[in-house]
């Protein structure tokens, strides 16, 4: 298997209310948005779909009854600049998310946040230093030698 990932779907209760939140970042749905699943082209190659929670787990054949709460996993958008932290996170709570742990300095030697979009998926907002970020947003955790 190639070391490899090329799509993030999202299960959501409430798909109105979650497109509605990215749409207000600025992020664009891609035509091939339809009915009940909507599909977001990110940089890279990645990919982040919403789908209804309920027809998620029919889908993958599992029971949905996992507890509220924190699930064990973040998303991360990584920035240019360590300012930019601040900025992405005013613009999650100005959309309808909730600030989790505002921008701060990290003991990584980054600047980062989380935010919760109107779902509740935790999203990291990181200026990492030692990481480069192509045109297409990108990054590149070990730079060509």
């Amino acid at each position: 298997m190639e070391q490899r990932l090329t799509l993030v779907t999202l299960g959501v209760q409430d798909l109105a209310r979650a497109r509605a939140f990215y749409e207000a970042l600025g992020w664009r749905p891609a035509k091939a948005s339809q009915g009940d699943v909507v599909f977001f082209q990110l940089g890279g190659g990645l990919a982040l779909s919403l789908f209804p929670r309920e027809s998620l787990a029919a889908d993958a054949k599992v029971a949905d009854d996992a507890p509220a709460g924190f699930s064990g996993i973040t998303l991360a958008h990584n920035v240019r600049e360590k300012a930019d932290v601040a900025t992405v996170l005013a613009a999650a709570e100005a959309a309808g998310g909730r600030i989790v742990k505002p921008a701060e300095d990290v003991f990584w030697g980054g600047h980062s946040g989380y935010f919760a979009d109107t779902e509740g998926h935790l999203w990291e907002v990181a200026w990492n230093p030692y990481w480069q970020l192509g045109a297409d947003g990108g990054v590149t955790i070990d730079p060509p030698e």
